[in-house]
């Protein structure tokens, strides 16, 4: 393997943060090098995840020949020095995040990364953190990248801040402050019941436990359990979400679409790992796999997140909060799909994860357009923390707010016919979002209780597959309902209405994310594929295991 291959892994993790770095010591007198910086960083970052992601499969089967990779920092062995892994999930997840990071970038450069100081710095240590998530092989770093991405994230949240922002931003720092502490107590108890922390020499280590010492590390691994699950905007703990993800700025919001998915990503692989049959066969299974808590539990824990969204959403009147809700309804389908635990599930599953999460990221940047829309002139000219005037009408389903910025301080070339734009978008985004037909959301959930009524024809829990097939489309029904009232009143009212000077530099990147959905739903057939052969490398993790472990003999 050539020398520049070799290093790979380690670039979507060093090359955000050197960029950080770099950006902060520029002076904002410098904007075109800080701005040439970070867009520089995150195009490396994607072209990284896409060679990394290209490694995996067949296309380079002398590099990496079972398709996962394994890098060891320092060339310290396993499982005592650090190594990065990847394979076909981690470089889905990376390419993913690239893809939202390089959106969120340049829809902020129309003004956004103006309003307040740092939104490049803070942008680029975020994608630092979800990509080293994305890409560590032991539980401490996997504790450290959540933190590093969350502190970025308080920074992101209050960035142009207002007292909505500083407001939501104590209870999304509250809840991930406990999540954090309990991911820790977790970690602390399992590295001191089996010695080690290294994901893919912890079920071997798991395996040869008896006792009192079993029993510890069966609490532990539950403690981990909802530390992720908190992370994933389970329900009882994402009442935060819709108003925090809301207040933010919409290139902040866009980017946060990816982190919930990050504790999905988390559950996923421990729950693959520790679940190994291979690596468990002598062992009666662990607390992730005992069906009371990873069926039966993650079950209805994700039936009831996918119950809270479908009400919030129902209730919504703003159309950002309504965007939040539909994040937590994706968290909640994806986590009874994991509930469940049946194999042809996980696929349409991981189709559903991509599609979902660009469709909101193009959701919250639309969001932050229409609302320009319904600001009254004088509204329009306010500063981010000056009181707007009163006056104007301001249509059910838009809040009124400050303005981010002044219009004269946008950059870049207008488009023409601004409100078409907006109502062609706002379509595509209510049918990916919904579900509906004929986009990548309606393939991916057809999918999905396709294979839900399969299995539950002959199965014992058929009651349990049903019930997904209820609420999934009990959730894509109330978006529906939701979106098309609120949308009438955004684009079919025309008192208060103004037209929004929209920039190619904050609409390109939505077109391009819903582009690449409507690309995503032409190509179903080859991209189910591909998931099918990730899904079963989740299944039989035995080739991660040996690849991870058998930097033991590195050099």
């Amino acid at each position: 393997m050539s020398p520049w291959l070799r290093h790979l892994p380690v670039v979507p993790i060093v090359l955000p943060l050197l960029a950080a770095a770099t950006i902060l010591l520029l002076t904002e007198r410098a904007r075109l090098l800080r701005v040439t910086v970070a867009c520089a960083s995150i195009l490396g970052q994607l072209a990284a995840s896409v060679m990394l992601l290209a490694l995996t499969t067949e296309a380079f089967p002398d590099i990496w020949p079972q398709g996962v990779g394994a890098y060891a920092i320092g060339a310290w062995p396993a499982p005592f020095g650090i190594v990065l892994a990847i394979d076909r999930l981690t470089g889905l997840m990376l390419v993913l995040t690239s893809v939202i990071g390089l959106a969120a970038c340049v829809n902020s450069l129309a003004w956004w990364d103006r309003v307040g100081p740092h939104f490049h710095t803070l942008l680029q240590l975020l994608l630092m953190g979800v990509n080293g998530a994305f890409l560590t092989g032991d539980l401490f770093n996997l504790f450290v990248f959540f933190e590093i991405l969350l502190a970025a994230s308080y920074g992101l949240l209050l960035h142009g801040s207002n007292a909505q922002r500083v407001k939501s931003a104590l209870h999304y720092i509250v809840v991930n402050l406990l999540g954090a502490l309990l991911f820790l107590v977790g970690v602390s108890l399992i590295y001191g019941v089996t010695g080690t922390l290294n994901m893919a020499d912890l079920p071997g280590r798991a395996a040869a436990l008896s006792g009192a010492d079993r029993a510890l590390f069966d609490t532990a691994a539950a403690i981990l359990g909802v530390a992720f699950l908190t992370k994933a905007g389970c329900w009882p703990l994402n009442f935060w979400l819709p108003g925090t993800y809301a207040a933010a700025s919409a290139p902040a919001a866009a980017a946060f679409a990816i982190l919930t998915k990050v504790g999905i990503y988390a559950l996923l692989r421990l729950g693959s790992l520790i679940g190994s049959a291979d690596a468990l066969a002598h062992a009666e299974g662990s607390a992730l796999l005992r069906p009371e808590l990873f069926r039966g539990g993650m079950y209805y824990l994700g039936i009831a997140t996918m119950g809270f969204g479908i009400v919030g959403t129902l209730a919504a009147q703003q159309l950002s909060r309504l965007v939040g809700y539909s994040m937590i309804v994706s968290s909640g389908l994806l986590l009874t799909v994991m509930g469940l635990d049946h194999p042809p599930l996980l696929a349409p599953a991981l189709f559903y994860l991509v599609g979902s999460v660009l469709a909101t990221s193009a959701f919250f940047m639309l969001t932050g357009m229409t609302e320009r829309a319904w600001r009254t002139p004088v509204e329009a000219q306010a500063t981010p923390d000056a009181p707007a005037a009163a006056g104007g009408y301001i249509p059910f389903g838009v809040r009124r707010a400050p303005a981010p910025h002044a219009p004269d301080d946008e950059v870049g070339v207008a488009i023409p016919a601004a409100m078409a734009f907006m109502g062609l978008a706002f379509a595509f985004c209510v049918l990916l979002v919904t579900g509906s037909p004929p986009l990548s959301g309606f393939v991916a959930k057809f999918a999905i209780l396709s294979s839900a009524i399969q299995a539950a024809q002959g199965a014992t829990w058929a009651s349990a597959e049903w019930l997904l097939v209820f609420v999934t489309i009990a959730a894509g029904l109330a978006s529906l309902v939701a979106l098309t009232r609120i949308g009438m009143r955004l684009f079919w009212s025309v008192i208060g209405r103004n037209t929004p000077r929209l920039r190619v530099l904050e609409a390109g990147p939505v077109a391009i994310l819903i582009l690449i959905c409507i690309a995503l739903t032409v190509a179903a057939g080859p991209a189910m594929g591909f998931l099918e052969d990730t899904a079963a490398s989740l299944r039989a993790p035995r080739i991660y295991i040996e690849t991870v472990l058998a930097t033991r003999e590195a050099r």
